[in-house]
């Protein structure tokens, strides 16, 4: 007998070879009815699984769940292919998973699938929901398999198979293994039946390579969506209908704040005058801010030697997601590509061809260095291209010669800068904690598939520090950068936020430094999380290479999820650097580093503020924030006086003289998103007034320009956001 165990404690015992299902239904029937999978030692498996051993826990999983709604998507992605294949039969199937939000499936068809199929698509797909078939799972030899799928004369499901690993591979059939219904080579798990997928959509159909191989074959990219309920549903599309609304690209161009120039660069943002008033702004914030907290600020190059890149680990770790170095000589750029191939050959491994390849460049670029290298000198030396090397001779070696001729390259990360900052000049504990700040500018290469206005760029400015502490400072100085990432988030009106905890995966070889060191580095991070009150998480795997880290992940105003403010702790660049601080035992010791940026990035943090607000930005934040309308010539030159008053009286005014109508002129204010629009005519120029209004239309009725410019000066002072009335109730998508 098996004892099944359910995370509240139920239990129940069952002979060997149960079903989940079955077991499920007994121990807890609501659980029963509602589960579409489960979960087992961290394993989703489908709820026809059979239970074995003395024991096991069981969490059943429903569409509420995470885990639980992707296998539904997964499921519903077959559903989708079959409904294809039903109406092109041609259709030649390669491969759907579930994806944020939803689920794909890449195949070949000759017929262009356009918007206007969707509806015969889903109702297809409704069919097959409606006879509720069950998702079964059958298994046979890879041989029988390869044997199986070469008879049916589809080469990418046959590519599946030989990429798949084991020697047994899996089908399902919605329907009995002999059914003669729609089957697809799969690991699965699947929900029970057709009927469980949830309410779904066809979203899109897009170009796709296979494998993303753009010499390989054109593919059809179908896109659709799955919820637990009909509501659930209905609240996704109106929330990407929302976000379209929203989309700072067009937002910002609307308004003026940026734009994207092909000749400048992809993923290269021009700020305009008004979207650096918007950056100029958040800086003058932040650095009020790091003032405030003892910050010393610095300025950085944005390039550096290859060397100070290799001693972080920065090069090559990162290298993909770098713009290509740039070389003195031939010599160096070979030295370094000969670093790189060495550095990712396996330890032990022999040379590889590409080594062997470079050797040959180099002979023939520097004769002198690569028979110094392989041909005269000693045989432990020599031994880099002729054999193993376990000790990483062979690094260091070309390592030595690469002091001498180096590259350099446009700075991915601003610490290594202030790392050479703080090592600069001896230093003693009386001195620590040590904050250094910059607005720094980074580059990184992203693919241009992946580049997204101002959201995933290639160059961008981070809102950087670093501190240096003690052991024993480390905890309130992770405190301190909490409750600052706290404070800009909530000046902005960003409230609701929680804390994920990034860890290292155990299993990963990615990481740098000492098991002790990282396990003191998630204990301040864990420490810190919990200290804030936050609600938090942790997952294995979201660490930076050197060290744990929190991350913020906001909730904008339409129920979407952004990574800003990131928080990180490091024992290991430190130690790479050789940092020291003279103790109060009068000993050399290492300090900690503390890694902090609240926004992130400038042109990130922008445009999802943009989106955020729709562009009508709280008056401390916007980049005009009054606009001067007069509704006649008449009132020209009074107009000109309320300006005058109001620039110096430090407000950022506009004024609007055109002959236009006044309901014109107070359209395009409101287009703009001005939050206040002053209008002034005869009647206020001769009671010595100003008419003002709010970009909602709020009417605000006369004052004077004093009473005017004391009330804004208030509201700017305190950062306030509740002018912006631009928020929609937040829309309830899971």
């Amino acid at each position: 007998m098996v004892n099944v165990r359910l995370p509240d404690g139920k239990q129940g015992q069952f002979a060997d070879g149960t079903t989940l299902a079955e077991a499920l239904r007994t121990i807890d029937p609501r659980a029963g009815r509602e589960a579409v999978a489960a979960e087992i030692d961290g394993r989703i498996v489908d709820l026809a699984s059979r239970v074995a051993g003395e024991g096991v826990t069981v969490r059943p999983l429903t569409m509420q769940d995470t885990e639980g709604l992707t296998v539904a998507r997964h499921s519903c992605a077959h559903v989708m292919a079959e409904a294809i294949c039903s109406l092109w039969p041609q259709t030649k199937l390669v491969y759907g998973p579930p994806v944020e939000d939803g689920f794909f499936y890449d195949i070949e068809l000759d017929h262009r699938l356009t918007p206007e199929d969707f509806a015969k698509i889903e109702s297809k797909m409704s069919e097959i929901v409606k006879e509720d078939r069950p998702f079964t799972r059958y298994e046979i030899s890879r041989t029988d398999a390869m044997r199986k799928l070469d008879g049916e004369g589809n080469p990418y499901k046959i590519d599946n198979a030989q990429r798949a690993e084991g020697d047994v591979l899996s089908f399902y059939v919605t329907g009995g293994r002999d059914s003669g219904c729609f089957e697809d080579l799969c690991r699965g798990p699947h929900v029970p039946s057709t009927g469980r997928v949830g309410a779904f959509k066809i979203m899109q159909v897009a170009g796709a390579y296979w494998h993303g191989d753009a010499t390989k074959q054109v593919l059809q990219r179908v896109y659709g969506t799955a919820w637990p309920k009909k509501k659930d549903l209905d609240a996704y599309v109106q929330r990407l209908e929302e976000a379209k609304k929203r989309d700072h690209r067009r937002v910002g161009q609307e308004l003026g704040l940026f734009t994207i120039d092909p000749l400048v660069g992809s993923g290269l943002i021009l700020w305009k005058p008004r979207g650096a008033i918007v950056r100029s702004q958040l800086e003058a914030f932040i650095r009020e801010e790091l003032l405030h907290r003892g910050y010393q600020p610095v300025v950085t190059p944005h390039i550096g030697r290859l060397e100070l890149y290799r001693t972080s680990g920065h090069f090559p770790y990162y290298r993909d997601a770098q713009f290509p170095p740039l070389y003195e000589t031939d010599t160096s750029r070979i030295l370094n590509e000969l670093w790189v191939a060495a550095y990712e050959r396996p330890i032990g491994g022999e040379a590889t061809d590409r080594e062997r390849q470079l050797i040959q460049e180099l002979v023939a670029a520097d004769a002198k260095t690569a028979s110094q290298l392989v041909g005269d000198c000693p045989s432990s030396q020599r031994k880099y291209l002729l054999g193993p090397d376990p000790e990483r001779q062979n690094l260091a070696t070309v390592r030595e010669y690469l002091q001498h001729s180096d590259g350099f390259l446009l700075k991915p990360m601003n610490c290594p800068h202030h790392i050479r900052i703080y090592g600069s000049e001896p230093r003693s504990y009386r001195e620590l904690p040590i904050r250094l700040s910059e607005y720094g500018t980074v580059y990184r290469y992203e693919q241009s598939g992946e580049l997204n206005g101002m959201t995933r760029v290639r160059g961008f400015t981070q809102d950087d520090a670093h501190i240096f502490c003690t052991s024993e400072q480390l905890g309130a100085e992770m405190a301190d950068c909490v409750d600052f990432t706290r404070k800009v988030l909530e000046t902005l009106g960003l409230h609701d936020y929680r804390v994920r905890i990034g860890l290292r995966d155990p299993k990963s070889d990615k990481y740098v430094g000492s098991p002790d060191d990282w396990d003191k580095a998630e204990a301040a991070v864990r420490n810190a999380a919990i200290a804030s009150g936050l609600p938090h998480s942790e997952e294995l795997g979201e660490a930076a290479f050197y060290g744990p880290k929190i991350d913020f992940v906001v909730k904008d105003c339409i129920g979407r999820d952004w990574q800003l403010g990131t928080v990180q702790v490091d024992y290991n660049l430190p130690k790479r650097f050789g940092l020291r601080y003279i103790g109060a035992d009068n000993h050399e010791h290492i300090p900690v580093m503390v890694h902090r940026a609240p926004l992130g990035s400038f042109e990130r943090f922008c445009g999802i503020l943009i989106e955020h607000f729709v562009g009508a930005f709280p008056t401390w934040l916007a980049p005009v924030q009054a606009i001067i309308c007069t509704v006649s010539d008449k009132s020209y030159e009074y107009g000109r006086d309320v300006f005058s008053l109001c620039q110096k009286a430090g407000l950022r005014v506009e004024m609007n003289t055109s002959g236009e109508r006044i309901g014109a002129k107070i359209r395009d204010a409101a287009m703009m998103k001005i939050p206040y629009i002053i209008v002034v005519g005869e009647q206020e120029a001769a009671g010595g007034t100003i008419n003002v209004r709010t970009r909602e239309g709020r009417q605000l009725g006369s004052c004077t320009v004093p009473e005017f410019l004391a009330s804004i000066a208030v509201e700017i002072a305190s950062r306030a956001v509740s002018t912006c009335s631009q928020q929609p109730t937040p829309v309830g998508a899971t």
